[in-house]
């Protein structure tokens, strides 16, 4: 059972009666995001209209929740080497308070071990759930090697899912962060379909 001296008696009781509830409850709320979220809310057609632009944000999503994974593998490392200490310090002494004390530390690093765990199982299942999209999402049509290869053209039809959605009561902000990056693409596309290789003279 849970201890929580700052409340009156019949609030802990009831707290009490609660608990697998409370447990239960712990243990299946979201932390992260959802596949369903992954898949529809981040990898959007507005944001990302091409295969290869959500294979790319997917790497990025990837590597962000790694990363946060290994920052907090040493924050775990270093809360066990915390609770060691405590517990050794609990066992050596004969001082009442001080034995108190250090349970309410030991009570409080058990809490942020267990937290650590449920959230690092977390991080791993939206790991393993970004790994599957990117192999769903490469068929080979893309280069999966170097990122800039594919954004000319997803890019391009970003912006022009962008452009769609603009009106005449559009900001001005907004009109120029679109208008602008998509007609210098389409001048450049253009360019490059105009220009005619030079022939070589041995």
């Amino acid at each position: 059972m849970s201890n929580f001296p700052m409340l009156p008696k019949s609030e802990v009781t009831f707290l009490n009666k609660l608990h697998e509830e409370l447990r239960d409850n712990r243990n299946k709320a979201q932390i992260y995001r959802t596949e369903t979220e992954m898949r529809y809310s981040v990898l959007n057609d507005a944001k990302f209209p091409t295969k290869a632009s959500k294979y790319w944000q997917s790497v990025r999503e990837m590597e962000v929740m790694y990363g946060e994974l290994i920052r907090m593998s040493f924050k775990y490392r270093k809360n066990m080497v915390k609770l060691k200490k405590f517990q050794k310090e609990f066992e050596e002494t004969n001082d009442e308070l001080e034995k108190e004390r250090l349970q309410v530390e030991i009570d409080e690093q058990l809490f942020i071990k267990e937290e650590g765990e449920r959230v690092g199982r977390d991080r791993a299942r939206e790991i393993e759930h970004w790994s599957r999209i990117k192999k769903e999402l490469d068929d080979g049509s893309f280069d999966t090697t170097n990122v800039n290869t594919h954004q000319m053209d997803s890019l391009k039809k970003q912006l022009e899912v962008r452009e769609s959605y603009l009106t005449p009561v559009s900001n001005e902000g907004e009109i120029l962060n679109v208008k602008g990056p998509l007609g210098t693409m389409n001048k450049k596309l253009e360019e490059s379909k105009n220009s005619v290789p030079k022939n070589v003279k041995n």
